[in-house]
This record gives C-alpha cells, structure tokens and sequence, in this order.
C-alpha cells in the first residue's frame, strides 16, 4: 500500500492564504449588503418623515377650513333680508319678480338696530322697509340716511342685543386676497347664500344707464366671488371675517365680475348714529371725477393726481370762489385725493360750518383757497 504523501510547508501556507483571504472577502460583503440595508432604513425613515408633514399640511388644511367655516357662521348672524312689501312670499316661483318686491340684503352694524344696506335696495331717506332676522323676526325698518352717489343707506329697526359685524379697512385690501360674499341672491330658499372668490382689481370705475340716463360709479372693488341682483347690500368679507364692501352692482353682459363699495366710505357715518343717533351731513357742493372716469367723457383731458370738477353746485360752498369747473383739486387739508370717494370719505367726517383747505390746480397754476361746508338736504 502506497504512503500518503505530505503537504509540502510552502503549500500549506498557500492554501491557508487563500481560504483566509476568502473568508475576508466574505465578511466585507455581508458587511457592504448590511450597510446597504442601513441605508434603505434611513430612506424609509425619510419617507415616513415627509408623509408626518403631508399629515400635517393636510390636518392645517381642515383646521383653516374649519376656523373660516366658523367664521362665515358667525357673520351670516348678522345678514338680514330687506324687502320693500311686508310679505314676499316663500317661492322663488311667485309671480312678483325681484324688482317689483325689491328683495335685497343688509347688514347690521350695531346692537341696537342700525342697518347697512344700498340705497336702491331700502329707497331714499325717510322710505319704509322690512327686514327679516336670521332668526326669521320681522321689523319694520325706517331709512335714516341715504346717498345715491354712493348707493349706499342706513336703516334703524327697534330691537337690541342684536349681532353686528366688523367692519374692516377696505384701504389695505390687495388683488388676489381671498374674499366671500353673503346674500340673498334669489328669494327665500336661497338666503344668506355664500360665495367665494378674489379681488380682481381695485378702484374700478363702471358706466351705468339708468332711466336714459348715464351715471357712473368709481373706485369699486372688483371681485368674481358669484354676485346676483339680491345680493346688493350684502356684505363682502375677508377670511378674518371683516366687512371690506359693500356688494352692489354687477355687469350683466360678462360673467364672473361683481362690485363692492369700499367700506372706509361710510365708516364715519356709521359711527356718528351709533355714537348720537344722528348724522349732519356736510357738502362742499362741488361733483367730480377720478381720473378713472375722465376717459369716458372727454378722452382730451389728463392729469396724474386729483379728481376733476365737473359741477359746482349754484349757491353752494364752492360757488363764487376762485375754484372753477376744470380745476384739479389735488388735496383737502393736506390729504392728497386720487378719487371722489376719497372726497366723500373725508367730507363725511366734517360737520357743516367746519372750515376745509382745498388746493387746486388750473393749468400749471396752483392755487389755495378755505371753504365753509354747507349742509345736505339729505
């Protein structure tokens, strides 16, 4: 039987090299394979991380749905319905149409009955309206103050403790701020009706034919927040559930545009009858125009700033002065003036017999002159 021969030294040595030298290999690639697998944790980790924020946004989401939701809630306390009859009816499928009942919206601006509303929904001062509560009362309402300038009227009813809205500063609102408007766009079913939209612009100026004649109305807000015809004296409101206008008229030819009124025009009313009950309002018997509105009548006139003085009332404030028709007035008491209503505003916070400084521009001519304001027949 043949010897089994050895191993040589040197071969050993080979062979226990190489099988080392495998198991290295080995465990560096278990090794890289549970790195790998490390990785892929903190990958998922990632995931699970950016789904926690999804989770977030999405609960944020319905937090800010919810706080609006309430807020919308909280202010529709405070739309009423206005008619001109005692009795509309409850269907939208009366024979009487909008018009003729002269169904509209208001709002209430103080506890103790005063209503913010157009004057084309309630009528002229001393008129006789009805308003219903959200709670379904009926008042008698009684016209205290109205301007067709502005198309804007307050009412009072007999009644307290009632809830009134916020009234907030329609000078700072931006284009593209989101906006809700609140009324009664068709009839009973419909009431307090609440749409949503943007500002589309501001210190829009729109032509209206009335009775064959043209008249114009200026520095509106423009919104596409839906507006019908029984939405006027409704309320257009920011998402912190502030009044910034006053919804009025819409353009029946285009879809998608409303109007408001600004509400820092009638601020200063508004708080003179829930301070006294009362307001006397001043005139400085001058009409004119924003530059806004020029084009449309004579597109040869231009000016930067100002409003344009188309009408002096005869034997008004401004009658036999130095201004004339033409003139650019530019400021009232150091107020600069780019559009009537800014006029309006200001004259609204005066009392007749109160003294105003007008500057004034002819040409290239600058001239001052002190005008005692007069007194409304309003």
């Amino acid at each position: 039987m043949a010897k089994k021969k050895k191993m040589s030294p040197l071969k050993k040595v080979i062979l226990t090299t190489i099988f080392v030298l495998f198991l290295w290999i080995a465990g560096f690639y278990i090794y890289i394979t549970y790195q790998n697998i490390e990785i892929d944790n903190q990958n998922y980790e990632a995931q699970k991380t950016l789904s926690t924020e999804e989770e977030q946004t999405v609960e944020k989401a319905e937090e800010n749905s919810k706080k609006i939701a309430d807020m919308i809630e909280e202010t529709t306390q405070s739309v009423v319905g206005i008619s001109k009859l005692k009795s509309v009816g409850n269907s939208i499928f009366s024979n009487s149409n909008e018009d003729e009942l002269g169904l509209g919206t208001g709002i209430i601006v103080s506890e103790d009955g005063y209503i913010l509303s157009n004057e084309h929904v309630t009528g002229s001062k001393y008129s006789k309206c009805y308003i219903t509560l959200e709670d379904g009362k009926k008042y008698q309402g009684t016209v205290m103050w109205s301007d067709s300038n502005v198309d804007l009227s307050i009412t009072k009813i007999e009644a307290k403790n009632l809830p009134y809205v916020t009234l907030g500063d329609s000078s700072k609102i931006r284009v593209g701020e989101t906006v809700y408007a609140i009324g009664n766009p068709i009839g009973f079913e419909f009431r307090r009706t609440v749409t949503s939209g943007i500002i589309s612009a501001k210190n829009r100026s729109v032509k209206l034919e009335e009775n064959n004649s043209m008249t114009y109305m200026s520095d509106l807000i423009q919104t596409d927040a839906t507006i019908n015809p029984g939405n006027s004296g409704g309320p257009l409101i920011s998402p912190n559930g502030e009044v910034i206008g006053i919804n009025t008229v819409k353009i029946t030819s285009a879809e998608g545009i409303g109007f408001a009124i600004p509400i820092n025009i009638i601020k200063n009313v508004i708080e003179s009858f829930k301070q006294t009950g009362t307001f006397e309002q001043a005139t400085i018997g001058i009409y004119a125009y924003d530059k806004q509105v020029i084009p449309y009548l004579d597109s040869s006139i231009s000016f930067e700033d100002g409003i344009y003085v188309a009408e002096i009332t005869k034997n008004g404030p401004c009658d036999n002065t130095e201004l004339k028709e033409g003139d650019i007035i530019e400021k009232i008491d150091g107020k600069k003036l780019s559009t009537m209503n800014d006029l309006r505003e200001y004259i609204y916070s005066k009392k007749p017999g109160e003294q105003v400084i007008l500057n004034f521009k002819r040409g290239k001519i600058s001239k001052e002159i002190t005008v005692t304001l007069g007194k409304t027949n309003n």
